[in-house]
């Protein structure tokens, strides 16, 4: 039974509406009983029967469209679910306590209609191309990812305006040519690119201009089974192993002008926009992981006897439950605070999503840390869903932007930037 903390919001109330109770309670039990089973299979599968067809990561993506929820940044208008900022904190949170790994895919699968919906009223031919054939995909045969990150590139490929991005000795490594209205691409994208052995579609990031550093760059919805494309091994990883992970190599792939979006001068604002979106979700996964962790601990303590009472019944223990409760429920209200607001405004305020993936993803940490002393020798044996767990959330520390680069970049931002602290 997941444990229901309080729906607080430390500005306003937010009042959840019946059909954002009937969303975490729909989603709460597709996360329970399908998509944590299929997890912990997951988990002990290699990395490259993990992504084999047929496999539960299949099963779980593919159940995933049936019951629509990769339409949840479509408008209803357009055929999709269209969650609101609530809906979607609901929607990530429930997930991402089934799992994290899985979560993830299914986050970067409607990446590319969730940047599709951003700028659909500059390309109304998105649509056509891509709205409403992947609306009507209840097969999963059009799976999305976010391929930005390459060999050379984590971190300072995802933190646009700040100094180095404008450095011409650092260049993409995927290099887009005009040819025509036509772009050819030339390079690759790194083995950390998520569902980039299983995807069909990416939000596809590219160089343009060399001269302008990472900023010289830019954006396409590119389908990955056009001639050119290959995939690399899928990667293997202590953690998250239910998350397929894997290079794309593109050589001379040529990408129609339909599906290019954005060039160079607009490449360092479209990046912010959507790294704004990418770390305010990842912050979501963050809570839902600890949430599960905080679950599974507290079960724990009050079946598990030492010292002749019950583990709940010790003083630390409950200091610890504690602090693990109220860590969790400050990480709950920073998020879903960031995700209304930068949901609600254009343009977003990347700082505070960088801010929240970073505290979120520490709370997570910590609460996991806990969590396994908690449990003892117990926490160290595969035997106990601790363990995975505490794996899975380690990763986050590093996933869309490591902790030190992004806090580096909250900094700048304090220094250079326009951000309305105390507002």
């Amino acid at each position: 039974m997941a444990y229901d903390f309080l729906d607080l919001q430390i500005a306003e109330p937010i009042q959840m509406s019946d059909d954002h109770e009937a969303l975490k309670k729909a989603v709460r039990k597709f996360a329970t009983e399908v998509i944590r089973p299929a997890s912990i299979e997951l988990d002990k599968m290699s990395a490259e029967d993990v992504a084999r067809k047929g496999s539960p990561y299949w099963t779980c993506l593919q159940k995933a469209h049936e019951l629509g929820y990769h339409t949840i940044f479509i408008p209803e208008e357009y055929g999709g679910i269209g969650l609101d900022p609530l809906g979607l904190h609901i929607f990530f949170e429930e997930m991402a306590a089934g799992s994290i790994g899985l979560a993830v895919a299914c986050g970067v699968d409607v990446f590319p209609t969730f940047f599709a919906n951003m700028i659909m009223a500059e390309y109304p031919q998105l649509e056509d191309i891509l709205i409403k054939p992947y609306v009507a995909d209840k097969d999963c045969s059009m799976l999305g990812c976010w391929a930005i990150t390459e060999p050379e590139h984590g971190s300072d490929i995802l933190t646009p305006y700040q100094p180095h991005f404008h450095n011409p000795k650092i260049s993409h490594q995927l290099v887009g040519k005009k040819d025509g209205d036509d772009w050819i691409l030339n390079g690759q994208k790194a083995a950390w690119v998520s569902n980039g052995t299983t995807a069909s579609m990416a939000l596809l990031f590219f160089g343009t201009d060399s001269s302008m550093g990472l900023a010289g760059g830019g954006i396409a919805i590119a389908d990955l089974n056009v001639p050119g494309v290959s995939r690399g091994k899928t990667l293997e990883k202590i953690g998250q192993r239910d998350l397929t992970q894997g290079e794309i190599y593109f050589d001379d792939v040529r990408v129609p002008k339909e599906r290019i979006f954005c060039v160079s001068d607009s490449y360092e604002q479209m990046t912010d926009l959507v790294l704004g979106a990418a770390n305010a979700h990842m912050a979501i996964m963050c809570l839902g992981g600890a949430r599960a962790a905080f679950e599974e601990t507290l079960t724990y303590t009050k079946e598990r006897v030492q010292g002749g009472k019950l583990l709940c019944e010790h003083q630390d223990v409950q200091r610890r439950l504690a602090e693990m409760f109220i860590s969790i429920e400050a990480a709950r209200q920073l998020s879903r605070n960031v995700m209304t607001y930068n949901l609600w405004s254009f343009p977003p305020n990347t700082t505070y999503s960088m801010a929240s993936k970073i505290y979120c993803s520490r709370i997570a940490f910590d609460v996991a840390q806990n969590a396994v002393q908690i449990f003892g020798g117990n926490g160290l044996t595969k035997e106990y869903y601790i363990e995975k767990l505490f794996r899975d959330i380690t990763s986050t520390r590093i996933e869309d932007g490591s902790n030190e680069s992004l806090t580096l970049a909250v900094g700048h931002e304090l220094l250079h930037g326009e951000i309305p602290y105390g507002s």
